[in-house]
């Protein structure tokens, strides 16, 4: 049976069929699905990548930062929310069982203004970040429920991966559903920001 809401969260800096995965489990199990995109903030998401900045990443693991090759995400929140927002539709989920708000992963204690408090997070693990993450959620009172947990290896690709392609020019649309390569193509965004 179905639970009336439930929250699939992440950064979403290029959705990719892994991301798109998650959400469509996520929806499987609730009538209505709440997407938050993390790292919003351009305090937190959007700074040049600076040796203090490496040197938080190597000491602290609750960091957007998690890939030295390439740091500066480019998408902003309504570039993610579109995509996230037309991938859906694309895939069948009618526009009205799913919204998309901020979710402010590192300030948790701002996560009450955007989900409902009885909802359930629905989390993949994949490495340490997603552990500490469930670990986190709870420790906030949230409920969470684990799809998945697997290796890094057995993960579909990274948003880092697919922004890699695009940057080399190789090939990277099977790698995403039809809409993001259609807005990617579209916004033609500069990658070397």
């Amino acid at each position: 049976m179905k639970i009336a809401t439930g929250i699939a969260q992440g950064r979403f800096h290029v959705i990719h069929w892994g991301h798109m995965e998650y959400l469509l489990a996520a929806k499987e199990k609730c009538n209505h699905l709440i997407i938050g995109i993390t790292d919003c903030d351009t305090e937190r998401a959007y700074l040049n990548y600076s040796e203090d900045i490496r040197r938080f990443d190597l000491e602290n693991i609750i960091t957007p930062f998690r890939s030295f090759e390439n740091p500066i995400f480019p998408f902003t929140f309504f570039d993610r929310l579109k995509m996230i927002k037309d991938s859906l539709i694309s895939e069948g989920v009618p526009h009205e069982e799913f919204d998309i708000v901020p979710f402010p992963v590192h300030k948790l204690q701002f996560v009450k203004y955007y989900i409902p408090q009885d909802a359930i997070i629905f989390a993949t693990v994949y490495d340490d970040w997603g552990k500490k993450k469930v670990e986190m959620f709870r420790e906030a009172g949230l409920q969470v429920e684990i799809l998945w947990e697997r290796t890094l290896e057995e993960r579909f690709t990274t948003g880092t991966e697919v922004r890699r392609r695009i940057m080399n020019n190789e090939k990277w649309e099977h790698l995403v559903p039809r809409p993001v390569f259609e807005y990617i193509k579209k916004i033609n965004i500069n990658f070397a920001l």
